[in-house]
């Protein structure tokens, strides 16, 4: 089944993943504060982009943000992730949300805030850690 997702920051990650989950069907929306980020996207139908801060409730909303099923953060910066998912959870009450944390003690930290997070530098750790035991 199809899910209506938001996702803040098209960096390269954001980018990715919006990309892969249209390609699989969902409906994607994608905001960033410098539309000069989207030309990483082709523009193709499920998906959507605005310039917006996810740090703003006004702006989470104009996304739509309280009609998703999925929100995920993905901005290189920690702090701006827990602030956009900690808004989507709390306030506009989406039910799963993802934030990219990238320094594991925050993600610690987060996690036990109740935020369902991925650290990419922990990813990282692991995957060369498994390719060096090969």
């Amino acid at each position: 089944m199809a899910a209506n997702i938001l996702i803040v920051g098209c960096g390269r990650l954001g980018a990715m993943v919006a990309t892969a989950l249209v390609d699989r069907g969902d409906s994607v929306t994608i905001i960033d504060t410098d539309a000069e980020n989207f030309r990483r996207l082709a523009e193709q139908p499920g998906l959507s982009m605005i310039v917006a801060d996810g740090t703003s409730n006004e702006d989470l909303r104009r996304a739509g943000v309280e009609s998703v099923d999925v929100f995920i953060s993905l901005t290189a910066q920690d702090t701006v992730n827990a602030l956009a998912a900690q808004a989507a959870q709390l306030t506009f009450g989406v039910s799963k949300v993802v934030c990219r944390i990238n320094d594991p003690v925050r993600r610690e930290m987060y996690e036990g805030l109740g935020l369902r997070t991925v650290s990419p530098s922990q990813v990282m750790t692991d995957l060369v850690l498994e390719a060096v035991e090969r």
